[in-house]
C-alpha cells in the first residue's frame, strides 16, 4: 500500500476525482457553478436586482390567499375539539374542528367542518361552518360551502350553489352594520 501523498491525488485525471470530496479551489466557486435564478425570484437573468415597480406589471397570481407565516392543517379523519387556536396565521380544516380562533385566514375544505367562533381576515368555505363568523376583509363561500350562524363580513362572494343562512350583517364592528337581519340564501 502506498503512503498518502497530497501530490498523488492532484495528479489523477479529473474523471477519477470525486467532485463531492476533497479541497475546493477558488476557481470552483465561479458564476458558472451557481444555479440559474428562478423566474420572478427578485433578480433578473443578469443577477441585478429587479425593481418592485416592474413586478407590478407582471401577470397576477391566481392564489387569493397569501401563504406564509404559521399554518395549521387539521387533516381528514382528525377531530380537534374544545380548543382555542392562537398564533396561527392560516388554519386549513380538512377534518372536524370545534374551537374558537382569532387569526388571519381560515380555509375549510370540501370534506371539512368547523363549529365555533372565528374572527378572521379572510374565510374560504368549501365545507361546513356553523357558529359565529367574523370575516373582517372577505368571506368566500364556494359552491360546496354551507355557512350557518351569526355572520359578519367586510366583503362577500358566494358561488352558485353556496349556502348562507342565519343572522348576517355587513361590517365587522357592531356600530358599522349597514345591513343586518335574518337572512337565508342559497345561490
Amino acid at each position: 500500500m502506498l503512503p498518502y501523498d497530497a501530490t498523488f491525488s492532484e495528479e489523477l485525471p479529473l474523471a477519477s476525482q470525486s467532485p463531492f470530496f476533497g479541497k475546493r479551489s477558488s476557481t470552483d466557486d465561479s458564476l458558472n457553478s451557481r444555479p440559474a435564478p428562478l423566474v420572478g425570484g427578485g433578480t433578473s437573468l443578469t443577477g441585478s436586482p429587479v425593481s418592485p415597480s416592474s413586478l407590478a406589471t407582471a401577470a397576477p397570481v391566481s392564489a387569493p390567499v397569501k401563504e406564509g407565516g404559521s399554518k395549521l392543517t387539521v387533516g381528514p379523519n382528525i377531530k380537534l375539539k374544545g380548543v382555542e387556536i392562537t398564533d396561527c396565521d392560516t388554519l386549513v380544516v380538512e377534518g372536524i374542528v370545534e374551537a374558537t380562533m382569532d387569526s388571519r385566514v381560515i380555509q375549510i375544505a370540501e370534506q371539512g367542518s368547523f363549529k365555533g367562533s372565528v374572527a378572521i381576515d379572510i374565510a374560504e368555505i368549501r365545507g361546513l361552518f356553523d357558529g359565529d363568523l367574523t370575516a373582517r376583509e372577505k368571506l368566500v363561500i364556494h359552491s360546496t360551502g354551507k355557512v350557518t350562524g351569526k355572520i359578519r363580513y367586510g366583503k362577500i362572494v358566494i358561488e352558485e350553489g353556496g349556502q348562507l343562512s342565519g343572522e348576517v350583517s355587513v361590517g365587522t364592528d357592531k356600530g358599522d352594520s349597514s345591513s343586518a337581519g335574518k337572512l337565508q340564501a342559497a345561490a
